[in-house]
C-alpha cells in the first residue's frame, strides 16, 4: 500500500488533495516518520531523473513532452525549484507513471546514501582513534625517555 511507502507532512495536503491521490497519509511532523521539504524535493528530482533516464529521454524532450523549460526542467532535477500540481500531473504523464510515484522514495538510493555516511563517520572514528592512540604513544614514549634521563 502507499501509506506504508509515503507520509506526507500537512503543508503538502493542498497538492495532494487537489491531484485525488488515493491512500497517501497526511499527518503533522513526528519526527523521523516524515518527510521534510528537502527530502522530498530529493525524492522527487531523483525520481524524475531516474524515470527519464529509464526512458531514454533527454531534458530536452522531456521539457518539450511537458511544455516546460529545459532550464525548468533542469532546476527541478537539481532540487532547486518546486513544481505546481500542473507540472506534477505534466510531468508524471510525460513519465508514464502515476504523480504519488514520483514521491516514493527509492530504497536503494536511501541505502546508498546511508551507506556513504556510516562510511564517513567510521572514518572519521578511525582517525580520532589513530590520533589518540599515536598521542598516548608519544606520551609513553616521552615518559620513559625523561625516566632514562633523570637515571
Amino acid at each position: 500500500m502507499i501509506e506504508e511507502h509515503l507520509v506526507l507532512l500537512s503543508n503538502y495536503q493542498p497538492i495532494i488533495s487537489k491531484l485525488s491521490i488515493p491512500n497517501i497519509t497526511v499527518i503533522l511532523d513526528q519526527g523521523d516518520s516524515t518527510i521534510d521539504t528537502v527530502q522530498l524535493r530529493r525524492v522527487l528530482s531523483s525520481n524524475i531523473k531516474d524515470r527519464r533516464k529509464k526512458l531514454g529521454i533527454s531534458q530536452e524532450k522531456l521539457a518539450e513532452m511537458t511544455d516546460l523549460s529545459v532550464q525548468m526542467i533542469n532546476s527541478i532535477e537539481g532540487q532547486r525549484a518546486w513544481v505546481s500540481d500542473k507540472t506534477l500531473l505534466a510531468l508524471s504523464m510525460a513519465l508514464g507513471i502515476e504523480v504519488y510515484q514520483l514521491f516514493i522514495p527509492n530504497i536503494e538510493i536511501q541505502k546508498k546514501e546511508r551507506s556513504q555516511l556510516l562510511f564517513h563517520w567510521l572514518t572519521q572514528i578511525q582517525q580520532g582513534i589513530k590520533s589518540d592512540i599515536s598521542a598516548d604513544v608519544d606520551k609513553h614514549f616521552e615518559r620513559i625517555l625523561d625516566m632514562n634521563l633523570q637515571d
